[in-house]
């Protein structure tokens, strides 16, 4: 049999398109396996930043009438309520969650109530939520995230709020009060609809977070925690400590 030049070999142009079959396949196959790398390291990217972002920070905006009590968000994360001619700050760090605490703000509440409206001390309030593992619902650090979305409002309010809210003190165990009850709550102590949506939307969530770390930090072991004029004192000792400071001994 002759040979044909114009005549196409059918054998080879089977192992051309063979052969341009499974570079097409691995083309894809590449294209694919690089799409899924780049979606992989965009995702880890996304969930990194998502972690790493410390989420709104939140500001309580300065009294307006001479010498009225106002509010302030410490370094620390502690909701300063007080007048600007206090002489003497009261630091408590505590628990919404904690039964201990609710027992200080019972004994001594009024104490710090009497202080902030007498201009004799101020107080910063540092909420903090480590006792999460004690309801099933995260109730300390929604508690505490209730805690900023008042103080924001109007912290004129907030100690009475407060004392609402320990009141109110769900049992270790279960499932903490729901949102629509901090939201109940919140309006009995005077606050308006509006913080109805930071309640639920856990506005300050992360910053909860970063409060209660930094608390822990600072050498915090337990709550309540009481400081007057930087120095700790037991709870049983407050008023005088306040009075000692406030003469300057």
């Amino acid at each position: 049999m002759s040979n044909n030049p114009g005549r196409k070999n059918p054998l080879l142009q089977a192992e051309r398109a063979d052969r341009n079959r499974k570079i097409f396949i691995q083309v894809a196959v590449a294209a694919v396996l690089i799409g899924l790398v780049a979606a992989i390291g965009i995702g880890i990217a996304i969930k990194k930043a998502e972690k790493d972002d410390p989420g709104p920070t939140p500001s309580i905006a300065a009294a307006q009438a001479p010498g009225a009590v106002t509010g302030a968000i410490t370094d620390n994360g502690s909701i300063r309520v007080g007048k600007p001619e206090a002489k003497v700050t009261v630091r408590v760090v505590a628990d919404l969650q904690c039964p201990a605490c609710k027992a200080f703000e019972a004994a001594y509440g009024k104490v710090l109530d009497d202080a902030v409206s007498t201009g004799t001390a101020a107080v910063e309030y540092n909420i903090i939520s480590f006792l999460d593992k004690a309801s099933t619902t995260q109730y300390s650090t929604r508690a505490a995230n209730a805690s900023y979305c008042v103080a924001q409002e109007d912290p004129t309010k907030y100690q009475a709020w407060l004392t609402a809210m320990f009141a109110q003190q769900p049992p270790e165990g279960g499932n903490g009060l729901p949102d629509e009850k901090l939201i109940e709550i919140a309006k009995s102590a005077g606050y308006s609809d509006a913080v109805a949506s930071c309640i639920t939307d856990r506005t300050y969530e992360k910053f909860v977070a970063d409060t209660t770390n930094k608390a822990f930090d600072s050498g915090i072991q337990s709550t309540p925690t009481v400081f007057v004029d930087g120095k700790q004192v037991n709870p049983s000792a407050l008023e005088q400590a306040i009075a000692a400071a406030a003469a300057g001994q």
